[in-house]
């Protein structure tokens, strides 16, 4: 394998959009080989309201808003975030996003996991 590894992201599967048609993610840890980062991409529709969201028992991830606008919902703060933004999180803050008239399209990175992920989805947590 070579000390390298360059993919297009867009052309990564998109897995989220058959479970809810308001949301694409493509992830892109294996389709780079990485062993300590993950990249993913996300594009919501306009005013796109999640109600859940997710923590993590380890990984640290940071996000950069790269068009659109909308918010992100931090444990219990609500923030306004735009293009160029970039929000970094601890593992055990609860985390999501909500897209703005515009949508919202985001690259996530996070760093090193445990096998097989340490995601945890937190259900009706974001109930305005």
């Amino acid at each position: 394998m070579p000390n390298y590894t360059i993919t297009n992201l867009l052309e990564v599967d998109e897995t989220a959009s058959a479970n809810n048609p308001q949301v694409e993610a493509r992830f892109g840890r294996s389709a780079l080989g990485s062993e300590h980062l993950g990249v993913s991409h996300f594009r919501y529709a306009a005013n796109y309201q999640p109600t859940g969201g997710h923590r993590h028992r380890e990984q640290e991830e940071v996000y950069l808003v790269l068009s659109g606008s909308g918010r992100v919902k931090l444990d219990d703060e609500i923030v306004e975030v735009g293009p160029w933004d970039v929000v970094r999180v601890a593992p055990s803050v609860v985390r999501a996003f909500a897209a703005g008239p515009q949508g919202l399209e985001l690259l996530a990175v996070g760093s090193d996991r445990p096998e097989g992920g340490d995601g945890e989805r937190v259900a009706d947590w974001w109930i305005d």
